[in-house]
């Protein structure tokens, strides 16, 4: 139940005693917008570009040789007491077999690292925040080893860049050294997160616009729903108190069960309608006919209620959401050895769970028991994902998570030679997201660069034995031939010099935007095709839009080998589909673009 970055951040103001520009994660919802509905855009939008660069899969596990199961006896650790506060979330199976309980047991990854770790779950982002600044508010009065708060919290990382500006906003007083900061990550959603909606929405997203979706407003989930409308070029309505017609409509939730909740009750209100930001005079009674959630979420809304699908989840958007580690800077650097044995336990817990059933069973025993919810069963399950029939019979994916290891923590951060920062990217991207639709809450953040610190990774790299080293990931592979349905499409003006294939200068930040929007998209096929007006001949006009199909397929796979190579499919279409006449100049430069559209890929 990973609950999200903004959730109650008056309460944390109430608190706290933040200021509203502290607001609170990106990926958090809030009662904050519920309390000041005019906070935000004055008109809906087409979220920004969700531009992410894609992590090529999941790294293989190092070797584990004969590793043992931990016991479920407490651990005689002589080192003192870590907390760490995390979501009820199964990216985190890696943490759970390396520690072996909710607090370290014998014989596990944590003991032998010289760890003393206690887990415990939290959902509230506010509640994770007031936990890491109590823990700091006592290290700061000279408590070496606070046994108050917090030493370290796990959210969805798409979100940190709010979630980290409205904390350390509070700790700022502290000092500087009292910055709360990443060091590392367990893991990833890989397709639990997801937006869920009527089957209609999935078939033409354009069907979706006037559609009414429940949600933690600013999370983790909220994203996935923005990065879709702007692939398909659709608006959002920021304002959680109006009605637009022409935009997807939010009902905010406190947390991401209770955004299944409101789906399943069928909850509704009457709301005054809006057009470009402006009200009409009209009111519009709404109900929620979607929802933005993740496992135990989803699985909820289909066994209680169903009739909805997942339209798009963080199996196709794989590098937005991974389980980032945040601690405070100033005992991080004091306690370096016990920073590094706690990540290097959780990497080689990773490459466990990925190595064996067995140690994924214990992780799943853990999780129960961390969580307070459920049994190891249903976290393994819904940990691997799998597809099942909801209250209506109809199919629907459920779940689906994935561990990190040391290679997946080397490459998320762009340590290996020639691999990209894709976490800075995920950060940048959704924390503009939040920026641009909310200004008045969160009008900044800080770079990730001052936010993460990769020291504690790279010791790890130069300590770890050759076999564990992180290797030269390969390109993903996707395979054409499996094709599935299209998630989203939308034409980009990409400009040729006239009757050639060669760009223009003023292309290439359309081309920069293309490619960042495009790396999120793993396990997808991308289709390029290509249009001209009807200047010309038809047979010309033909092989033109060839051409140029050709030159941006060309171009991505040249910046992006890893990413494009066999993945990307070129149509031309030449004069024959206009978007709009061309009987004047600025009709024909509508109709000579470039359109992408990602599909799935079938399992």
């Amino acid at each position: 139940m990973k609950i999200k970055p903004a959730g109650k951040i008056v309460i944390l103001i109430l608190v706290l005693g933040v200021v509203v520009g502290g607001y609170r994660l990106l990926t958090g919802g809030g009662l904050l917008s519920k309390f000041m509905p005019g906070e935000q855009a004055a008109s809906s939008q087409v979220p920004g570009k969700a531009d992410l660069p894609q992590i090529p899969g999941s790294a293989q596990p190092a070797p584990i040789g004969n590793m043992a199961m931990p016991s479920t006896n407490p651990a005689a650790v002589n080192a003192p007491e870590i907390r760490m506060l995390c979501y009820a979330w199964n990216a985190q199976m890696g943490l759970m077999f390396a520690n072996g309980g909710p607090k370290t047991t014998a014989n596990s990854l944590m003991q032998k690292n010289n760890v003393n770790l206690s887990l415990g779950r939290q959902d509230d982002n506010d509640k994770l925040q007031a936990a890491m600044v109590d823990f700091a508010n006592h290290l700061h009065k000279g408590e070496t080893q606070p046994t108050a708060g917090a030493t370290f919290v796990i959210i969805m990382g798409d979100g940190s860049a709010t979630f980290l500006k409205g904390l350390n906003d509070n700790l700022a007083k502290l000092g500087a050294d009292y910055k709360a900061k990443i060091v590392g990550a367990t893991g990833f959603s890989r397709g639990e997160d997801k937006f869920m909606g009527p089957q209609s929405w999935k078939d033409d997203p354009h069907a979706a616009m006037g559609g009414v979706v429940a949600g933690v407003i600013r999370d983790g989930d909220w994203n996935i729903a923005q990065k879709w409308l702007s692939d398909n070029n659709l608006k959002t309505n920021p304002n959680e108190k109006t009605y637009d017609p022409d935009a997807l409509n939010w009902v905010g939730a406190s947390d991401y069960i209770d955004a299944g909740t409101k789906y399943i009750a069928g909850y509704s209100e009457d709301r005054p309608v809006v057009h470009n930001g402006k009200p009409t005079g009209e009111k519009k009674h709404i109900m929620v006919q979607g929802v933005v959630t993740w496992t135990p979420g989803d699985v909820n809304v289909a066994e209680q209620k169903g009739g909805i699908v997942p339209i798009v989840s963080t199996a196709d958007y794989s590098a937005q959401m991974p389980a980032v580690i945040i601690g405070i800077d100033k005992w991080c650097k004091a306690n370096r050895a016990e920073v590094e044995g706690m990540l290097q336990a959780i990497c080689r817990g990773g490459d466990a769970v990925k190595s064996s059933s067995q140690a994924l069973n214990l992780a799943g025993a853990v999780s129960a028991k961390v969580y307070g919810e459920k049994d190891a069963d249903y976290w393994v399950r819904y940990y691997k994902g799998l597809d099942e029939s909801d209250a209506k019979g109809t199919m629907v994916h459920l779940g689906g998570s994935a561990v990190n290891n040391l290679e997946d923590n080397v490459m998320l951060f762009g340590l290996a030679p020639g691999s990209a920062n894709t976490f800075a990217a995920t950060y940048r991207v959704f924390g503009d997201i939040v920026k641009a639709q909310y200004p008045n809450l969160v009008s900044s953040y800080a770079p990730a660069n001052e936010v993460v610190d990769t020291s504690y990774l790279k010791d790890l790299m130069d300590q770890a034995p050759a076999e564990q080293k992180p290797k030269e990931t390969s390109k993903p592979m996707v395979n054409i031939a499996n094709e599935g349905a299209t998630i989203s499409s939308r034409p980009y003006n990409i400009t040729f010099a006239t009757g050639q294939a060669s760009f223009t200068p003023a292309a290439k930040s359309t081309l920069e935007e293309l490619l960042r929007s495009l790396l999120v998209a793993s396990n997808t096929v991308v289709e390029i095709h290509g249009h001209t007006d009807n200047q010309g001949t038809m047979d010309s006009n033909q092989k033109l839009s060839e051409r140029r199909a050709f030159a941006v397929k060309n171009w991505l796979e040249k910046n992006g080998q890893r990413n494009f190579e066999g993945r990307i499919k070129v149509f031309a279409h030449g004069q024959t589909e206009p978007l709009v006449p061309n009987d004047s100049e600025a009709g024909r430069a509508k109709n000579r673009r470039v359109e992408i559209k990602i599909k799935r890929v079938n399992s």
